[in-house]
């Protein structure tokens, strides 16, 4: 009988990592699916099947699927990277696999038609405007009023995201976005956004049951570098309700409903309003937070969606998880960085991750990749989470030395490949 196997596309930096865990947990044989396997190093690690293929090219990943089904039973095909996600459903229609809707994600990977659906839809979302040059990006935020967001129409990770409070920054951004330094997976436009303003919350979805609510903050303005996120958020039990239902209420706006959702929100003075619905799992942390808070293992039920088993997502306890990110105050040289063996120890911390090594040059973009580690904590109460998460972060210390040149800050800043 041929081996089952899960077909996973391409990958992420941690999330990449839950998913071949949990194929392995439920006795499938992950084969992971890349243009560059070698970024990846967890694929090496854990001794896991690669092969190189265009990821890009649909016609050479049904092939490389088709040469696959010949020793394995695939079982599903799945990815934890969202600029794969449409592509998996196509993959998933032509081998007749559960798989989302590809219409679907690719229209909400798209922030713009994203944003006119749910306006459509009547749910609430911030003013915005679309620009393709540096003039409609001054007329749009003319008529929408600083200060603005500037954001990549199609991009995940918080990259090229910029909050812009006078007209300087707004031409600082535009410049950064449309002079060469951004790199875009599609045709460049630039989504012009109200500054929503209020708490911020995440909310998990799984199908159409809601699963999670957390609340996060960020590090220092003008970007939106996750600082801290708890699960699950402080709040009354109405105003729950009110976020439960937004977030619901994209879903039939979007056509989705199949698999994960997570939406990004704030409770602004006209109540919660959508930031962005991402048609996916968040990432990593969010995954081990959820299962801490509520015992819920949100990837392993997802591939039990894939390979067409039954999910279970009924909540096992209630407790508190908060994730510390580990942010760098300057650019330079990581001298050194210690104290996670000691943080990792105390009672109650689950995860101390450093994403870095001594001599790695540090250079700050304003999105996810600014993270140097992080620390979870999880306990049955509030305020013992945060004692022992507080405990933790002050023993990790680290030195950077700044860069001795401009010059060489721009060597190292050079533009980078999404994920």
């Amino acid at each position: 009988m041929a081996k089952k196997a899960l077909i996973l596309v391409e990958g992420t930096r941690n999330t990449g990592l839950l998913y071949i865990q949990s194929t392995k947990y439920l006795g499938l044989h992950p084969i992971i699916l890349s243009a560059n396997p070698a970024r990846y190093d967890y694929l090496a690690a854990e001794g896991n099947e690669a092969v190189h293929v265009d990821t890009d090219n649909l016609d050479a990943l049904i092939r490389e699927c088709s040469r696959l089904r010949a020793t394995y039973d695939i079982a599903g095909i799945t990815s934890s990277a969202e600029s794969f996600y449409a592509t998996v459903g196509k993959l998933c229609r032509h081998f007749d696999l559960p798989g989302p809707n590809p219409a679907s994600i690719e229209r909400c990977c798209d922030k713009f038609a994203q944003r006119q659906l749910l306006a459509g839809a009547g749910v609430p979302v911030p003013a915005y405007r679309v620009a393709a040059n540096a003039t409609d990006v001054e007329s749009s935020a003319a008529e929408i009023g600083l200060p603005v967001i500037l954001k990549p129409a199609v991009g995940s990770g918080s990259r090229g995201v910029r909050l812009c409070r006078n007209i300087d920054e707004l031409a600082e951004q535009t410049t950064y976005l449309l002079g060469g330094k951004h790199i875009w997976r599609s045709s460049p436009r630039i989504l012009v956004e109200e500054f929503a303003q209020g708490p911020y919350y995440s909310v998990d979805i799984m199908g159409n049951e809601v699963i999670g609510v957390a609340a996060a903050d960020f590090g220092r303005p003008p970007h939106f570098v996750f600082r801290e996120c708890t699960y699950p958020a402080l709040l009354t039990d109405d105003e729950h309700q009110r976020i439960a239902d937004v977030s619901l209420s994209c879903l039939p706006a979007l056509s989705l409903g199949w698999g994960p959702t997570n939406i990004e929100l704030r409770w602004t003075k006209c109540g919660p309003t959508v930031i962005e619905v991402n048609p996916r799992l968040a990432g990593s942390p969010n995954p081990e937070m959820v299962q801490l808070a509520y015992g819920v293992d949100l990837v392993t039920e997802h591939i039990k969606l894939v390979i067409g088993d039954e999910w279970n997502l009924s909540r096992r306890h209630s407790h508190t998880a908060t994730v510390q990110c580990l942010l760098p105050d300057r650019d330079g040289t990581l001298d050194w960085i210690d104290g996670d063996s000691l943080a990792a120890a105390i009672p109650g911390v689950t995860q101390v991750k450093l994403f870095v090594k001594p001599e790695t040059p540090i250079v700050r973009r304003g999105d996810y990749t600014d993270k140097i580690g992080h620390i979870i904590a999880a306990s049955p109460t509030r305020a013992q989470t945060a004692a022992i998460l507080q405990r933790a972060v002050d023993l990790i210390n680290w030195s950077i030395t700044p860069f001795p040149t401009a010059g060489e800050r721009e060597q190292y800043a050079a533009p980078y490949l999404p994920d």
